[in-house]
């Protein structure tokens, strides 16, 4: 793979998408053009049904546009499923709202999974997860079930897994949704701190409160971006 020595992560251009129900059509994303540099913290926002959740499973390799071209840190994702997927799991890390953790995995193999879909021999791994964990202050888990961890603790969890691969970018999908309020706000303030560290970090939200976090807001209406401005009143985590 070609490896990108620019400073952008994600260049977009011509970006849509169209669904197919029955004989009608329908399109979800429209001539989207978006450019998120290295390094940047960008929330995406829209209302239910306004085309953000197609455009974060586009980001992440999840799906593939009807039309349009999308680099993602210098290699086309124009290719085949297995290519796709090499592509996803080496670039990508993933924080879901439902934390998509595996119940029957303790912390440690939760946190050692994808390194084990790049091929890393397990004896390899311990080294990472170890830090992964440690920079989610969740060293003393590593024992233990999802089921025995709290909601705040099982999101901290999926953040160490997206980060063991070190990878070029976190995509954070509604990452506080299921969370009390003050355990969303320490979670935020992961982000943010994950982000001064230089990590590139994009997240979709429904919610403007959870956006003011991010240094770039990104709005999506009627599968089209409305408005993409930085945040002067980005939340001091």
């Amino acid at each position: 793979m070609e490896e990108n020595s620019s400073k952008e992560i994600i260049k977009m251009t011509g970006i849509e998408k169209v669904y197919k129900m029955g004989s009608n059509t329908f399109k979800a994303l429209s001539n989207v053009n978006l450019t998120i540099a290295k390094g940047e913290y960008v929330a995406i926002v829209g209302p239910s049904g306004a085309g953000k959740s197609t455009l974060m499973n586009l980001i992440g390799c999840l799906d593939k546009p009807s039309s349009g071209e999308y680099i993602l840190d210098g290699v086309d994702t124009k290719c085949n499923d297995n290519k796709l997927a090499e592509i996803r799991n080496k670039k990508i890390g993933f924080i879901f709202q439902s934390y998509n953790l595996l119940p029957k995995l303790n912390i440690y193999e939760n946190v050692e999974l994808p390194l084990l879909y790049l091929g890393y021999p397990n004896g390899k791994t311990k080294e990472k997860v170890k830090q992964a964990v440690e920079k989610v202050g969740l060293t003393s888990h590593l024992k233990h079930k999802p089921s025995e961890l709290s909601g705040g603790q099982m999101q901290r969890v999926a953040i160490a897994r997206a980060l063991v691969t070190e990878p070029q970018m976190i995509l954070a999908d509604e990452p506080t949704g299921a969370l009390d309020s003050k355990t969303g706000k320490e979670v935020l303030r992961m982000l943010t701190e994950l982000n001064n560290e230089g990590n590139t970090i994009v997240m979709i939200t429904h919610d403007m409160e959870i956006a003011a976090h991010a240094k770039r807001i990104i709005t999506v209406r009627d599968g089209m971006i409305t408005s993409d401005k930085l945040n002067d009143s980005e939340v001091i985590a």
